[in-house]
This record gives structure tokens, C-alpha cells and sequence, in this order.
């Protein structure tokens, strides 16, 4: 009996083993698939396409750390990410477009990032549920409001225009730029979630009064996965503003919180990758949908479709599409594991 634990236990640690190793090389294929983009195409358009998705993705991420694996919704979570744009923008418009200013505005970004996120944090914490929600919504309006009637400062709801280094203008260089940046977020976070900061995260999201009553200090670590959040929601901010080479009152509206909340939720939460596929799957429906309006009569009215769509993937994979992939590759390797201890 004791020999066939040991030998089911040996099988399935192979089998993890190997699950692991084709997950790997999944995603080394699909990294090197995505830096060949530009060799198979010559569409700026898609290249265009692609790194919004990357923008994006980075931006889904760092709220899938609130929502996904610490259990807390925000409504104002553009406010970094806007926070982090017209940072940047304006250090360069008013400085020069140089790597080295970039680096100073880029650096003074994030000091700002962190501090914002702190002094939010510390006010909205010691509310839950809902009543923290609206208090976020608040500070995202009051930030809004302040970015459209500041015009002396952030040019109102019009907007401003800058100039960025001179490497970054050519759009196959930015390309690899966002590329490299999904890559390196999604690892970091990656590190951060599997630490035993991130371990207790998860414990909050399951069980906060336990989490509590095991010593943990909640508001502590809630503040260091807003930080968090914060920090690399304004670092998608910056890659933003610097892409569209454009910064005005969009970025802090409540449509860019709703929109990483949607990138979220159809991926997966508690995934990270269900983040970047989620920004995927929102941008091409966008673009697809709205090329087919000048089509057909039919699709005039795309943005039906797409709650549609997103209707249907909440009601079919409630878990979000990588959750579902996941469940569903656990279920079969359950449903064949007694085969292979025979």
C-alpha cells in the first residue's frame, strides 16, 4: 500500500512536472511568436494594435492585484494611471525631449505614484466594500476635475501634445519597447504574488477576519498592494502617454477604470494572464466590430454587440476565460490521473 502512494505520488509530481515544462514552452513560443510580429507583417496598423494591447494589459494587471487577488474594487483607478501620463507629459513639454529628462520624469512618476497611493490608500482602507468603492470614485473625480478646469497647467479637457526622445518615435522601435514592458511587469508581478506578501493577499481575499485574527496587520498589506497597483498602473500610464504622444482628461475617466475592470473580469481574476488576454480579446472586438460598422448597417451599433459579447463570456466562464481554461485542464488531469497510477 505504502509502495503505491509513494509511486502515485512520483506519477503525479512527474505529471506536474510536465504540465509545467509544455506550459513554458507555450509561453517561449508565443513570446517569440509576438517579436516576430513585425517580420511577418508590414501593417502599422497592427503594430499599433499590438502595443495598445500591451499598454493595456499592464494596466489590467495592476488592478487585477486589487480586485483579483486582494478582494478589493475600485472605481478610481484611472487616477493613477492618468496620474502617471500627464506626469510625464508635462515634465517633458516643459523640459526637453531627451533620455535623460525622460529618466528624471519617468523617476519623479513613480515618486509621485507612491505617494499618491499611500495617502489614497491610508483614507479609503478603513472603509470596505461598496463604501470604499465610492470613496475611490470620489478622489478619481476630484483628480478629473481638477485635470479640466487646471488649464493654465494640464490644458484643460483639450488636451496637450509633447515630443518624446527621438528613439522612441519610430513606432517598430515602441513596439518592442511595450513588448518588453508587458514581459517585465508581468514577471514582477508574477515575483510579488508568489512572495509571502502575496500569500497573505490571497489570505485577505479569502478570509480577511481570519487573516486578521492569524496577527496579520489587513490595512498594512492592502496598503502595500495599493502601492503596488498604484506604481504599475501609473508606469502603463507613462507608456501611454508616451505612445500617443497626447495626454488630455480621457485618461483619468471613469471609462479607463471600467475598461481595465472589463479586461479583468473577461480574462480571469486572480490569473495575471487573464489580463493581457482580456485586453486582447477588448481590443480586438473593438477593432474588429467597428471596422465591420463601415461594412454593414448591421454592425452600426457594435457597441451592442460587444456587451453582448462580454454578457456571454460572464454567464458561459464565470472564472473569466483563462479561469475556465485553467478548471477545465485540472478536471481532465483528475479524470486521467487513475489511469496513470495503473
Amino acid at each position: 500500500m505504502q509502495q503505491v502512494r509513494i509511486r502515485s505520488y512520483i506519477s503525479g509530481k512527474a505529471g506536474a512536472g510536465r504540465v509545467a515544462k509544455r506550459a513554458m514552452c507555450a509561453r517561449w513560443a508565443l513570446l517569440l511568436a509576438l517579436a516576430a510580429v513585425p517580420a511577418l507583417t508590414e501593417s502599422r496598423a497592427t503594430l499599433n494594435l499590438l502595443t495598445q494591447i500591451y499598454i493595456m494589459g499592464v494596466f489590467a494587471m495592476s488592478y487585477d492585484i486589487l480586485l483579483g487577488y486582494t478582494g478589493i474594487v475600485s472605481f478610481g483607478h484611472a487616477m493613477f494611471f492618468g496620474a502617471g501620463a500627464y506626469a510625464v507629459g508635462l515634465i517633458i513639454r516643459n523640459t526637453q525631449p531627451t533620455l535623460g529628462w525622460l529618466a528624471l520624469a519617468v523617476a519623479g512618476t513613480l515618486v509621485f505614484a507612491v505617494l499618491l497611493s499611500l495617502v489614497i490608500g491610508y483614507l479609503s482602507l478603513r472603509l470596505k466594500d461598496v463604501y470604499y468603492a465610492m470613496i475611490t470614485l470620489a478622489f478619481a473625480e476630484l483628480f478629473f476635475i481638477i485635470a479640466e478646469k487646471w488649464r493654465g497647467v494640464t490644458y484643460g479637457a483639450d488636451g496637450f501634445s509633447f515630443r518624446v526622445p527621438p528613439f522612441l518615435q519610430d513606432r517598430l522601435v515602441y513596439y518592442y519597447v511595450a513588448l518588453a514592458f508587458m514581459v517585465a511587469a508581468l514577471l514582477l508581478l508574477q515575483r510579488f504574488i508568489n512572495s509571502p506578501a502575496g500569500r497573505v493577499l490571497v489570505a485577505i481575499r479569502e478570509n480577511e477576519r481570519r487573516a486578521e485574527g492569524l496577527g496579520y496587520d489587513v490595512l498594512r498589506f492592502k496598503l502595500i498592494s495599493t502601492v503596488v497597483a498604484g506604481v504599475v498602473a501609473s508606469l502603463a500610464g507613462i507608456a501611454y502617454a508616451l505612445y500617443m504622444r497626447f495626454v488630455s482628461t480621457g485618461v483619468m475617466s471613469v471609462e479607463k477604470t471600467i475598461d481595465a475592470l472589463l479586461m479583468t473580469i473577461i480574462g480571469g481574476t486572480g490569473t495575471l494572464y487573464g489580463a493581457l488576454v482580456g485586453s486582447g480579446v477588448i481590443h480586438l472586438a473593438r477593432e474588429g466590430l467597428s471596422n465591420l460598422a463601415g461594412v454593414h448597417p448591421l454592425f452600426e451599433r457594435w457597441y451592442i454587440i460587444f456587451g453582448l459579447l462580454y454578457i456571454m463570456i460572464v454567464l458561459f466562464m464565470p472564472a473569466g476565460i483563462v479561469g475556465t481554461w485553467r478548471r477545465v485542464s485540472a478536471r481532465t488531469a483528475e479524470t486521467f490521473a487513475p489511469e496513470r497510477r495503473d
